[in-house]
């Protein structure tokens, strides 16, 4: 190799600049990454950023409140957590016995409750048990599960329970009202849900409020008519009564008489909104607007009415009701024993069905109906309740004999409670009809006058007769006031007829009888055993729910005395 060069071969030129073209080329290519993701791409990516880690959640708005007359609340929200999942999240890094803590801590079975959450793994939230308690939600928090975290609710509360129970109704799980006033007000009583971005750790927990997009607008408060304690009241002594005779239910209402506010409304079977397993429909229809019934005897006023307008009957006219039974076509219409002679008031006192078939039955065609109808029976009340029912009265006065007869004695028409209440709310104020009411502020139509002044005065004298010694309803008196009122014990229409054991039960009146404060009626449905006439089983409750509304509001008692002071009338039984 000596005296011998090496000759080096030179790389070719392309090579050279396929080198120089890399080294140059990849820095503009990282430049242009760059730009891209920045400029172009930048807004997707860190929107999808976002998703996984900023979340916009809803923040519940406070349902208003419910209120009695006298601002004492009856049905309230409170705020309740509820336990919620990322199912993806939770089933890609909770362990099985992190997953069986999670269901024992629930009181949910382990199976199915991954079961649940890898069927909803495509979703981001879902609830796993709601509205629990406070120390489940904490032994759920301590247990820090991937993916479990709590969400801030509201739950209704009625603190009065089943006592209002047909009155308010109740609201579902999303605080949205179902029935009675928590329905019929829903849109008043709920407010907006406002809006928040939170920020999300990797378990999908949240870890910091970004910002509120909108604020919660709360619902608006509802104060009603009810008085809590006179509530209390008609439902402790329905109640009792309804047990006492073994009956299958009842309704009370108690009106002011001057304007139609509904201090009390109760009914049974009753039933307790805190308690969602009793929520099944046969319970929580609030019987005294919703049922009607062939009411009875409690209708014979309005008769005597139609009689003394006609201008043929005066207080004192004689009807001869013997021999205790009438032969109308081909039916007989009955009393429960012969009368003989009786007044126009003894009618009433007496309750005859002869003497108030024949009154109508010497009127004009049409004359009772008519009553009848200008007192709203077979209307609307104007209440304006979920599910209120306007009874029924034939569209036409009837032309046969028999019909006009037994409308005279309560037959042949439906009315509900509240119907009730609002035409004996007339015989009250004077001849005007209120509408009835359980709003307190709530707009409502003036008193509709259905009768003069004096056609008023004289039925709450003929009424009053009732309730004192020979009248069918001296368990309805109260000591040191004059009551005015009237039975009325319906047999209860069944397929074919009427039954013979079924009866209806009512007994509505108004004290003091000389300027009547308040209106009720009491009805007992189906009472069972040897009472069940309404002077004995309704009259009772009359006297304890009326007994306590003219005490509590301060009415001054209005039996007239004697020089020496003692009540001569309205003294009532011992």
């Amino acid at each position: 190799m000596s005296g011998r060069r090496v000759r080096l071969e030179t790389p070719p030129a392309w090579r050279r600049v396929l080198v120089l073209g890399l080294l140059l080329g990849l820095p503009v290519l990282l430049m242009a990454r760059a730009v891209s993701l920045q400029l172009i791409e930048g807004q997707f990516l860190q929107g999808q950023g976002d998703q996984r880690h900023l979340r916009v959640e809803s923040l519940p708005a406070h349902r208003g409140t419910i209120h009695d007359r006298q601002g004492r609340p009856l049905a309230i929200s409170a705020p309740v957590d509820s336990v919620w999942a990322d199912p993806g999240v939770t089933v890609d890094k909770a362990s099985a016995a992190e997953l069986r803590s999670l269901a024992r801590a629930l009181e949910l079975k382990p199976g199915q409750l991954r079961d649940d959450l890898v069927e909803r793994q495509s979703r981001a939230f879902f609830y796993l048990e709601r509205h629990v308690a406070p120390d489940v939600a904490d032994a759920v928090m301590a247990l820090d599960v991937p993916g479990i975290a709590l969400r801030r609710e509201y739950r209704r509360f009625y603190p009065t329970g089943e006592v209002t129970g047909h009155v308010l109704g109740f609201t579902n799980i999303d605080d949205r009202g179902q029935e009675g006033l928590e329905r019929a007000y829903d849109d008043w009583l709920s407010g907006e849900p406002g809006q928040k971005r939170v920020l999300r750790d990797r378990h999908g927990r949240n870890i910091e409020d970004v910002e509120r997009l909108r604020e919660p607008d709360p619902g608006h408060d509802l104060t009603l008519t009810l008085d809590k304690r006179l509530q209390y009241v008609a439902y402790r002594e329905l109640t009792s009564a309804v047990e006492r005779h073994n009956a299958v239910g009842g309704s009370v209402v108690l009106l002011d008489a001057d304007n139609g506010d509904i201090l009390a409304m109760v009914n049974r079977p009753s039933f307790n909104p805190n308690r969602r397993s009793e929520m099944t429909g046969n319970r929580y229809r609030n019987r005294a607007v919703t049922d009607s019934y062939e009411p009875g005897s409690v209708m014979k006023p309005f008769t005597v009415l139609a009689a003394l307008r006609s201008g043929r009957y005066e207080p004192d006219t004689v009807v001869d009701t013997a021999p205790g039974v009438m032969r109308v076509g081909r039916h007989s219409v009955r009393d429960v024993r012969d009368f003989g002679e009786l007044t126009v008031a003894g009618v009433l006192r007496k309750s005859s069905n002869v003497g108030a078939a024949q009154i109508a039955l010497s009127l004009d065609e049409g004359r009772v109906w008519e009553t009848l109808n200008e007192l709203g029976i077979g209307s609307p009340t104007g209440l304006g309740f979920p599910g209120g029912a306007a009874g029924t009265l034939s569209p036409m006065p009837s032309e046969r004999p028999i019909e006009r007869a037994t409308l005279a004695f309560g037959y042949g028409l439906s009315v509900t409670n509240l119907h009730l209440a609002r035409a004996y709310a007339a015989i009250a104020s004077g001849g005007r009809m209120p509408t009835p009411a359980l709003i307190a502020e709530g707009r409502r139509s003036p008193p509709e006058r259905v009768m003069s002044a004096e056609r008023s005065r004289q039925l709450r004298q003929m009424l009053t007769a009732v309730t004192e010694p020979g009248g069918t309803a001296t368990q309805a008196a109260i000591p040191g006031y004059q009551v005015a009122g009237k039975t009325g014990t319906s047999r209860k229409a069944v397929a074919g007829g009427y039954a013979d054991d079924r009866y209806i039960s009512t007994f509505a009146g108004m004290a003091p009888a000389t300027d009547p404060r308040f209106v009720a009626v009491v009805t007992i449905n189906e009472p069972r055993g040897s009472d069940y006439y309404a002077g004995p089983v309704a009259g009772p409750v009359f006297r304890s729910v009326m007994s306590d509304a003219l005490r509590l509001y301060n009415v001054m008692p209005d039996a007239p005395v004697d020089e020496s002071g003692i009540t001569v009338a309205g003294g009532g039984e011992p």
